[in-house]
């Protein structure tokens, strides 16, 4: 059996090769011990040659999961050959974690991809002089238009059974030195003659993984301190970066060679965009409009109108009133009629008229991350983010959330801070996801009469909360600390390749509709029954108002609890709990104890309950309570501790409660609505906000 690692830096095209490689023959789990993804598979047309499909990195110096993942199955997994993806159009930054690659004993076959836009752009890169100087073979590739693929196979299977292995890089005559002498005290505490020289690096940058193993005695960690402090003290920087500052000297000194840059327009064109988008003033108001836009698109105007007509004409006149006339013509009992028109199909339709505003917000949001202005957003929120005790890398699994809070939680470990990265998961469910799409349209169309405002201010509250979070959770011991670096490469402006943009929002969009024919329609058929039936003369029958029913009576028990947020009733407190298994369930719950499609319009009987203040009082804690379950349970995998989760979704059901009722009572107030203790109370909840958001951070070592 030949074992192949595939090995490059994010977004080199790495995945796509990896499915090239595989078809359809691949396992998807987790790394064992870490939630990292791990993925593996058979390489087609070959007969025992299977490849893994490492983390995305940059280096091989343990500072993420993926990165520990990485290194930890390379040095302990008895790998045949290593194909080192890379980014062609980016030689310099990916060639930094092949240097790392070099050092470690391994046959390496590098695969040059996106060799299709070198062309193009006019570079010319002499792969020949690369190979050579390098030691490896290097084959051109397009994982996107499947070029080259067979001939990398094929060359790695050849290294594989040659065992050839790279050329070590080679650096200044000073850490040369330095290196020589550590290698022989490592020499001495590892078997392997072959990673010698890259223990010996490693223990240089005292790497804490690699002393571990080796277990060096004091006397030898003494000899290499003192080789240490006389190179810093030289060079006057620390070890670590005199060493990273030796692997891109290395680099560029075969990149300045071999490597011709033509004058690019696009990349130009991107400086140019940049300059605006980016810019320390407009950036922000830009994003702003960007958000605003996307919204008002999806939710009021394209999106609205085919929500609109799914709604009033597809579900309620075709489907809803064909089955009533049908089911009248054949005499079907009322219980039956209620349950597959009112529950079944007002429950799952009460959802499904969402779909089309979810698919034009996935599609224009995956406009923006195929151009690249996903990074841009990150470069500039690391401004903001900052003084929330956050780096920008925060707002990644934030904008993934926006499809599902789900791989937005496990978006979060690429955060190299353990304390931001509990920050991050505590506050990602803030924003709306595609779940929540529906309940912010229920309310702005309902309510407010479809209103532009509604959907990118649901949007904005929820930044806003990550932002007051952010700051009160990092005056919290278990969260003080300043933000770490944030480094992120900025990818040249494109035109959105359709394919990939349609296949996102396809995804999404299915995700939706499974959940609606699934959990949403199990839970609208246990609604109906719920609703519809009650206990007279001491015997369940079926009743003819709601409020008589079992529904009503469960929701009474609760619904005191959200009279100081000024929606307690029984059809509302239902509708939010019932949002804790799917966001979606809350609008369906809406559609079936309201009888949706019953003339009054699409969901025109809940207006009558709810005033404007309360209503929108109702969207704020939905948006920003504790998530759906699923979401609550992908928490739980990544705190990997109960006590955590607990806090987790306790501190957003608090802080949502809170929110919402400052926010009715203060507005029953200026509203002319009296004073009262509840008043008085969250007067006294918005001066305890100030203290925990002004208050000073603890020191921290």
């Amino acid at each position: 059996m030949v074992k192949i690692a595939l090995v490059g830096n994010p977004n080199s095209g790495k995945t796509t090769l990896f499915n090239l490689l595989t078809g359809s023959s691949q396992t998807v789990g987790n790394w064992p011990g870490v939630t990292v993804e791990k993925k593996s598979g058979k390489v087609k047309n070959h007969e025992d040659v299977y490849v893994d499909d490492l983390p995305g990195i940059y280096s091989l110096s343990p500072y993420t999961l993926e990165e520990v993942v990485a290194r930890d199955y390379l040095a302990s997994e008895k790998v045949d050959v290593i194909i080192n993806i890379i980014d062609a159009t980016n030689l310099e930054r990916n060639l930094y974690l092949s240097t790392q690659i070099f050092e470690l004993g391994i046959p390496v076959v590098m695969a040059f991809n996106m060799i299709d836009v070198v062309r193009k752009n006019g570079d010319i890169i002499n792969l020949e002089k690369l190979s050579e100087s390098f030691g490896v073979d290097i084959i051109e590739i397009s994982a996107l238009h499947a070029e080259g693929i067979d001939n990398v196979v094929e060359r790695a299977l050849l290294r594989a059974q040659d065992g050839r292995l790279p050329k070590e890089p080679r650096y200044s005559g000073e850490m040369e030195h330095i290196i020589a002498h550590v290698e022989d005290i490592v020499a001495s505490y590892n078997d392997s003659e072959n990673i010698n020289r890259y223990l010996a690096i490693k223990v240089l940058e005292n790497d804490a993984l690699v002393l571990k193993k080796l277990n060096l005695d004091k006397r030898d960690l003494d000899r290499i301190s003192r080789m240490v402090d006389r190179e810093q003290s030289r060079l006057d920087e620390d070890m670590q970066s005199i060493i990273t500052n030796e692997r891109y000297n290395y680099v560029t000194k075969y990149t300045s060679k071999y490597l011709i840059r033509m004058s690019d327009t696009r990349e130009s064109l991107s400086v140019r965009i940049d300059n605006v988008v980016t810019h320390k003033y407009l950036a922000i108001p830009i994003f702003i409009a960007i958000i605003f836009s996307i919204y008002f698109i999806a939710i009021s105007t394209i999106g609205a109108w085919a929500t609109d007509f799914t709604n009033d004409v597809i579900v309620a006149k075709w489907i809803q009133g064909g089955l009533t006339a049908l089911f009248g013509a054949w005499n079907v009992s009322a219980w039956i009629q209620g349950l597959v028109i009112d529950g079944i199909v007002g429950g799952v339709g009460s959802v499904i008229g969402f779909v089309p505003q979810i698919l034009v917000l996935s599609f224009l949001m995956a406009v923006l991350e195929d151009i690249g202005y996903m990074a841009r957003i990150a470069f500039i929120m690391d401004r903001v983010f900052r003084r929330f005790g956050l780096s920008g890398k925060s707002i990644i699994p934030l904008l993934i959330s926006t499809g599902c809070g789900v791989p937005g939680i496990l978006a979060t470990r690429t955060i190299e801070s353990q304390r931001e990265r509990r920050i991050t998961i505590i506050t990602t469910t803030f924003i709306p996801c595609s779940a929540k799409i529906p309940i912010i349209a229920l309310i702005g169309t309902a309510v407010f009469n479809g209103a532009w405002w509604i959907a990118p201010t649901g949007y904005f509250v929820g930044i806003m909360a990550v932002a007051v979070s952010g700051i009160i959770l990092k005056k919290m011991r278990p969260f003080a600390g300043s933000p770490a670096p944030f480094v992120m490469e900025m990818p040249t402006y494109h035109l959105p390749l359709m394919e990939n943009v349609i296949k996102i929002t396809l995804q999404r969009g299915l995700e939706f509709v499974k959940k609606a024919v699934t959990v949403i329609l199990l839970a609208s058929v246990v609604l109906w029954f719920l609703q519809a039936f009650g206990f007279q003369n001491g015997q369940l029958a079926m009743v003819t108002q709601n409020s008589e029913s079992l529904l009503a009576d469960i929701g009474n028990l609760a619904a005191p609890l959200f009279e100081p947020l000024g929606f307690g009733k029984w059809q509302a407190t239902i509708a939010t709990f019932t949002g804790l298994i799917a966001k979606e369930n809350l609008v369906s719950t809406i559609g079936v104890v309201y009888d949706f499609g019953n003339g009054a319009g699409a969901f025109g009987e809940f207006t009558k309950d709810y005033s404007s203040l309360q209503a929108f009082s109702f969207l704020l804690f939905n948006l920003l309570c504790a998530p759906c379950f699923a979401s609550i349970g992908a928490i739980y995998q990544e705190m990997k501790s109960l006590r955590w989760t607990v806090f987790a979704v306790s501190y957003m059901t608090i802080f949502a409660y809170v929110i919402a009722m400052v926010f009715y009572q203060l507005g029953t107030l200026i509203a002319g609505g009296g004073f009262t203790y509840l008043t008085a109370i969250a007067i006294f909840l918005v001066a305890l906000l100030g203290y925990l958001f002004f208050k000073k951070a603890p020191r921290t070592v």
